[in-house]
């Protein structure tokens, strides 16, 4: 072209810029873009915005942001240059320079794209900065700016992570109705948001929604599953659902079969994993290290450590060399079943062979010393830790003040809580757990000198309860005594554990305690005394706890009105129970998640079948509409009961819903299996 006496202009320059820059030849395109400004051919927005984004795309933001710099006077940055830049600097970390770009983006003028958002909201969820990313998703929707599904399910899994599963599926909801439709990607979000608050029964009927939309489950979605009904301890279901995934023509990975024999090995049933460990390898799936050191793990647990030590060859045969994990795995086993001395060894085996310690073996070892009454021992490899930059966890510090309560070394106990609370790490319930029995102790050996020395017969007090208050205030005391002044989160810790053991006396006279001092309860404190005192059925109280949460602007989840409800039936106050469910529905939430834990998990547990019908009847005439599915599991669990007339008015809902709903008849063949008074 040039030969020939024709010279390219813009276009033709732009036009190779974009190619090179495809094929990743992004040197040679910032070549012919220098070349370009030296024969004085002014390139467009669009000649630097193509390398820019390469740049970003490639790690070379810094490069990218040169090249801004340069752009010719006249040549602004449009918004696919802004996004671009933002995408890059945020994957690099330089957040906070990418926020300060879209500011500027937005002060030039220039509104933001799905892509420019996407971005942002992707790398704040993922640097755990989720309330920013809400508020960029909100702010899109009153700017009419469309999110994507991509957005949809970035926000979704934030809510997720912080455990508002409610509220993730009040966004699935606006999904369904007004789209983007839910993916696979949005399916298996919330399953797995389910599974994370332990609503195994909701991740179950998702799954099941998930197949009646048209949505084909895949690996993950069974993995995820198998993996979170395992660590419940519901292992039956768990291997349900790996047939089912078989039967489905899905090929178990690594991580199917990883989830379930880990499952196994915890559940105690370790020659099952090792059998299905065979199974996996006779069918060409490679176990990876992860799926091994599970193996080892309920090897080491169950003592079988010689077995233990033949899989670690077998993995070395394989080229799997042993990770971290694995030494810490058998070190742990050790520790708990009284071979401390033979877990130093191979703590020091493994850093012969370059493999740093970590917490979790640092924690176990201090576990195994304890055990064995080497307490100060154990204090020293604390030490050892400090000097390695490891910073000791709950789980380190409690184990390690439980070695000193039992050799009735309390003081020292209590300076390790000072400690503890120094280096910024907060003790749970099992640790005050602890320190209770160190105070209860020392307090039974002073009874018993006091017995002694008056020639009295010693018993405990008959008042047991009264008397473990006592000692919850008397650590707390103690507490103070050594500069750990309890805050807020201590009461609330305390007050959790004491609700989830069932001793409400406990908790509610700390509670009181507490406000005596002028603190404060939070919401965690608000929800578990709400839904112990729900559990003995003292409805008054509960409502008490209820308002006082509605005036500090706290917002109830579906979880604790469904307590409440079902306690105000217990105590023969439907009419406040229907108010509160009536309340309820003025708020947002997803209809098909009422169902399943109102109505279902609740009312139909406790037997209110007309109540159930009664809610269901109050929810279609405030237009809350319903999956085909729910109505499907509703019939169900009527027909379970052979409550005929509830399940007949269910059934006649399925029927006037076929009218309108494309089936393949599956739902209709489902709900007549499951209703025998239909046939």
């Amino acid at each position: 072209m040039v030969k020939e006496g024709c010279d390219p202009n813009s276009v033709t320059y732009s036009t190779l810029i974009n190619g090179l820059c495809i094929e990743g030849r992004v040197d040679e395109a910032l070549n012919m873009l220098d070349e370009m400004i030296e024969k004085s051919i002014e390139p467009t927005v669009y000649t630097y915005t193509v390398p820019i984004s390469s740049l970003c795309a490639t790690g070379r933001v810094k490069e990218a942001i040169d090249l801004v710099a340069k752009m010719r006077r006249g040549c602004q940055p449009n918004v696919q240059t802004y996004t671009a830049l933002i995408s890059g600097l945020s994957r690099v970390g330089k957040l906070e320079v990418a926020i300060g770009l879209y500011h500027k983006m937005l002060k030039d003028g220039l509104v933001p794209n799905t892509v420019t958002y996407n971005a942002l909201i992707n790398e704040l969820c993922a640097g755990a900065r989720f309330n920013t990313a809400l508020d960029i998703f909100i702010w899109m929707g009153r700017h009419h700016s469309l999110p994507n599904a991509g957005t949809y399910n970035e926000i979704i899994n934030g809510f997720c992570m912080v455990g508002n599963i409610e509220k993730a599926m009040v966004l699935f909801s606006k999904m369904q109705k007004i789209g983007p439709p839910p993916t696979i990607v949005t399916y298996n979000t919330l399953i797995n948001g389910y599974l994370m608050v332990g609503n195994l029964n909701n991740a179950l009927r998702l799954l099941d929604l998930m197949k009646e939309n048209g949505c084909e489950p895949d690996e993950w979605t069974y993995s995820e599953l198998v993996s979170g009904f395992c660590k419940r301890g519901k292992l039956d279901l768990a291997t349900t659902l790996f047939h089912e995934m078989v039967d489905r023509g899905l090929n178990p990975n690594e991580f199917n079969y990883t989830a379930l024999i880990d499952g196994l090995c915890k559940d105690g049933k370790v020659d099952a994993a090792l059998s299905l460990l065979e199974n996996m390898e006779e069918k060409d799936c490679k176990a990876n290290i992860e799926t091994y050191n599970a193996v080892i793990n309920g090897l080491a647990k169950t003592n079988r450590f010689s077995e233990a030590e033949k899989l670690c060859n077998k993995m070395s045969e394989k080229e799997l060399l042993p990770n971290i994990i694995t030494y810490t795995t058998l070190i742990d086993g050790l520790c708990r079943n009284g071979g401390t001395h033979l877990a130093f060894k191979i703590f020091h085996e493994m850093e012969k062979r370059n493999c740093s310690p970590n917490l979790y073996t640092y924690s176990s070892l201090i576990h195994g010393l304890c055990l064995d009454g080497k307490v100060d021992d154990a204090e020293m490899l604390l030490k050892e830790m400090d000097m390695k930059g490891l910073v000791p966890d709950y789980v380190t510090f409690t184990s390690l003040i439980d070695g000193f309560v039992m050799l009735g070394r309390l003081d020292h106990a209590f300076s390790l809580l000072r400690r503890m609370s120094d280096v910024g790490c907060k003790p749970n319930y099992r640790t005050f757990t602890v320190l209770v029995k160190g105070l209860w102790k020392e307090c039974h050996l002073l009874a018993e000198k006091v017995a002694v020395q008056h020639e009295s017969a010693y018993s405990c007090s008959s008042e047991e309860k009264d008397f473990n208050f006592e000692m919850f205030y008397n650590v707390l005391a103690r507490m103070s005594e050594y500069g750990c002044e309890p805050t807020v989160e201590t009461y609330s810790t305390l007050v959790t554990g004491l609700c989830r053991d069932g001793r409400t006396y406990e908790a509610d006279h700390l509670v009181k305690s507490m406000e005596e001092k002028g603190l404060c309860p939070n919401e965690e404190i608000c929800n578990s005394l709400l839904g112990a005192y729900c559990k003995s059925v003292k409805v008054e109280s509960a409502l008490e706890i209820f308002n006082l949460m509605i005036v500090k602007g706290f917002e109830p989840r579906l979880s604790i009105y469904r307590a409440l409800i079902c306690a105000l039936c217990k105590a023969s106050r439907a009419e406040e129970a229907q108010a509160l469910f009536e309340n309820m529905l003025e708020k947002q939430w997803n209809s098909n998640e009422i169902v399943w834990t109102i109505l279902v998990d609740g009312l139909l547990k406790d037997g209110e079948f007309n109540l159930c019908m009664k809610f269901l009847h109050i929810m279609e005439s405030n237009n809350r509409s319903l999956d085909f599915h729910t109505y499907v599991i509703l019939a169900r669990e009527l027909s379970k009961v052979e409550k005929s007339i509830n399940a007949n008015q269910v059934a006649d809902k399925l029927r006037a819903m076929t009218l309108y709903q494309p089936t393949n008849g599956e739902g209709i063949i489902s709900f007549v299996a499951f209703n025998p008074l239909m046939l």
